[in-house]
């Protein structure tokens, strides 16, 4: 939800539907921030704060006093059925909006212990222990804690806290036998199971297996860019009348090479699906998991024992140093916001946290360039007329009166570095005159409501304890306050975040751990903001690609790229998903620019058949069919060559059809028949989508029917479309290794390790570490 919420979205285009066109024009025509700004706050109504502030007030970021019960009850339920996961994200829930130091709080702290213990997630279930008797877990119930406490040290092999715990717990047992809510044999059998277990144990035992590899998180740059922080010696930095500024090869770099590894300068979690908003006075307490629930809301880190705020239910992390370094940053401002800033969206939500994170310091320096009604372009790229030839190392040069001089890339220090820092986001392209002037007014009244309600609650972003008087009058206009400044400086920065935002990913994995048969998917996790990964220009056929730890970004080469060519990043349209006219459309609308890509300028020179993965099968020779609309085999040798066969909408229909038909044969048990007919609805499709879909779930049939050595032919089938389908997705380094790595596991088991099915998967993970130019 980048954007604010339809309801907000549709209130404002309606009123700038209903304005004067002079007003209108006066919006449209306005050629800088400032102007923007200004104009646009000046129509806010207070019905419209009214409005929206009965909108914000539908999301319940609030605590609820009732709400730890019903979420220890339904973790409860979940703990019977064994699903403990299921039960540490509910009991999660019910300490989001437990007070501290209550009951409520301790209650579903110590709960959520037992669920990890579970999950064999000793550490944690230990921190959880504490924080439970921190927040005044009741006497009563400590034995069951404390065993606890006793069992996870044994198990992490820390044998002489084990049994200090045992002898407290022996000792206060006997001081106060009636406090114990544990029945007294129990506890006793308990203790004496725990001190076998104590006497067998004579070494620590190591509870986690050696990583087999090292992570994203072990791997450095190669060699220290003294120009461009956060990317390896390789890398250098260029400008261009036409390119703006980009990133080129200055050595011969390898497929696989790390480029970038850059940590967000400012990110935001997505919320995800949020629950319906709430009017009424009767709220009822939503169960469903979204990505709030499972990721720290600061450094991104998965898990499943957050930390949440002391103010709001929303706010979760998984740590109390994340905690405290995300109030001292931005939450203390935040925390009071949620429900609207969850209104307007996380475009506007990053813009907020941008100036907050900066601080006065940074602000300060820009405020003038700001408030004079400077253009952006004269800010963010050279005049016009001076032409700037292509450099590297963060300096252009001009031409004037036959000399060369010296013209600085916007961004850079005076020593001509680029650093990942606020002066670099400051100078990331806003496109304010190709925005249109609806969108321009939606964003500036968002962040006007934003700033008033700042201002209203005396949360104004500038510290107290700086002399801000001093600070308006040295840069400023006398009419422009403090928290129209601050507001100018979000407008930018929300302008900006639709050509420079960078959805921060991860991969899902879904189904039970204990099933042979796994799936997986990628999914937004975060919007953040990366100054040097922004300066990549787009390729519809791009030679690197990128994958996400965190809030840490790595940019990776996908194939060999020699000394002096351009570094190159795909922003979406990547041309083995879609055709070039659809490419096109989607990066005019969204970037601003025509792609002149040598995979678009090819395309638009040819007539294509068609992408292959698009391309069904000939009915009698199995070859590509081609054609648009009316396929005929393109095979010349075959007796179907030139005839028209069945339109290919009828047989994926037919498909469809049997895809279900075999969903409810596996729901009834007939794997034979539901196997059979996935490999005869399938084998129409060449290198289609649907095709490939059909083969993996074909491949997990076989797996649970017959095991794995049969099914291998799918999942290859499967991996061949994801070649093909280009680098970008055959490349995701981290997650296509480890899948290879697993699979080649689980055959050496079953088939021996000189199988040739293993050996095509060494294949496979060779040629990852050494993709070749093209594919």
């Amino acid at each position: 939800m980048d954007l604010p919420v339809d309801e907000w979205k549709s209130y404002l285009l309606q009123k700038w539907a209903s304005l004067p066109k002079s007003i209108q024009l006066t919006i449209s025509t306005a050629e800088t921030v400032s102007d923007i700004f200004l104009h646009s706050s000046s129509l806010l109504q207070p019905e419209d704060e009214l409005f929206l502030k009965r909108l914000s007030k539908g999301y319940l970021v609030g605590k609820d006093s009732d709400a730890p019960l019903f979420y220890r009850e339904q973790g409860n339920k979940k703990f019977q059925e064994k699903d403990y996961t299921g039960a540490a994200v509910l009991y999660s829930k019910g300490v989001s909006h437990s007070r501290p130091n209550t009951e409520d709080m301790s209650l579903c702290y110590a709960n959520r212990s037992a669920a990890l213990f579970h999950l064999g997630q000793y550490e944690t279930c230990l921190k959880d222990i504490s924080r439970a008797q921190m927040h005044g877990y009741p006497e009563r119930l400590q034995p069951k804690v404390m065993l606890r406490k006793a069992e996870c040290l044994v198990a992490l092999g820390r044998l002489q806290e084990a049994s200090q715990t045992v002898g407290d717990l022996e000792r206060n047992f006997t001081a106060t036998p009636t406090l114990a809510d544990v029945p007294r044999q129990t506890l006793q059998r308990n203790l004496h199971h725990l001190k076998t277990k104590l006497q067998e144990k004579e070494s620590p035992t190591e509870t986690f297996p050696a990583t087999l590899a090292k992570t994203l998180e072990d791997v450095a740059l190669r060699g220290e860019n003294e120009r461009v922080s956060n990317a390896s010696s390789s890398v250098g930095l260029c400008i261009d009348p036409l390119k703006g500024r980009y990133l080129v090869a200055t050595k011969d770099i390898r497929p696989g090479e790390l480029l970038v590894k850059e940590d967000a300068f400012v990110s935001v979690l997505n919320p995800g699906e949020l629950p319906p908003p709430h009017h009424g006075l009767d709220s009822q307490w939503d169960t469903r998991v979204t990505n709030g629930d499972l990721y720290c809301h600061r450094c991104l880190k998965h898990t499943l024992a957050t930390v949440p705020c002391d103010g709001c239910s929303y706010a979760k992390y998984c740590s109390q140093e994340c905690l405290q370094q995300a109030w001292e940053l931005y939450h203390r401002t935040e925390c009071p916001l949620g429900g609207l800033l969850l209104t307007l969206g996380v475009f506007c939500h990053i813009a907020l946290r941008l100036t907050l994170v900066v601080g006065v310091e940074d602000v300060r320096k820009i405020m003038k360039k700001l408030c004079v009604k400077i253009s952006n372009k004269d800010i963010c790229l050279p005049e016009s007329d001076n032409q700037v030839k292509t450099l590297n190392y963060g300096r252009g040069e001009s031409e004037k009166n036959g000399n060369m001089i010296e013209t600085p890339i916007p961004g850079c220090d005076a020593n001509g570095k680029y650093d990942s820092n606020y002066d670099a986001v400051f100078n990331l392209l806003p496109h304010t005159e190709n925005h249109s002037p609806e969108h321009k007014f939606l964003c500036a009244v968002c962040v006007s409501v934003l700033c008033r309600q700042l201002e209203a609650a005396g949360l104004q972003a500038i510290p107290t304890g700086v002399n801000s008087s001093q600070l308006t009058a040295a840069v400023t206009p006398e009419s422009c306050p403090d928290v129209t400044i601050w507001g100018v400086a979000m407008l930018r920065h929300m302008l900006q975040l639709q050509c420079n935002a960078q959805a921060i990913t991860t991969i899902q994995h879904t189904g039970s751990k204990e099933s042979i048969v796994t799936d997986s998917r990628q999914v937004r996790l975060a919007t953040g903001i990366f100054p040097v990964i922004s300066l990549l220009n787009h390729s519809c056929s791009p030679n690197t690609s990128v994958s996400f730890i965190s809030t840490v970004a790595t940019i990776r080469a996908s194939q060999r790229i020699g000394k002096g060519q351009e570094i190159l990043h795909c922003y979406g349209p990547h041309k083995s998903r879609m055709g070039v006219a659809e490419r096109q459309q989607k990066l005019r609308s969204q970037y601003f620019f025509d792609c002149t890509c040598p995979a678009c300028q090819t395309e638009a020179h040819r007539m294509a058949a068609g992408p292959r993965w698009k391309a069904f099968c000939c009915n009698s020779c199995r070859a590509p069919m081609q054609g648009d609309g009316v396929l005929r085999c393109g095979n010349r040798s075959c007796a179907e060559s030139g005839r028209q066969q069945r339109p290919p909408s009828l047989r994926l229909q037919d498909l469809q059809q049997q895809v279900r038909v075999a969903q409810k044969l596996l729901r009834d048990g007939e794997l034979e028949r539901a196997v059979h007919g996935l490999l005869s609805g399938s084998s129409f499709l060449w290198q289609h989508a649907g095709g490939t879909r059909s083969r993996d779930g074909l491949a997990g049939l076989c797996c649970l029917r017959y095991g794995h050595r049969p099914s291998c032919s799918c999942p290859k089938n499967s991996l061949l479309w994801c070649f093909m389908r280009g680098p970008g997705l055959a490349f995701a380094v981290p997650e296509a290794l480890s899948t290879i790595q697993k699979a080649e596991e689980v055959l050496s088991l079953h088939c021996g390790p000189w199988d040739d099915e293993i050996q095509e998967l060494r294949k496979m993970k060779s040629c990852l570490l050494d993709l070749p130019p093209t594919l």
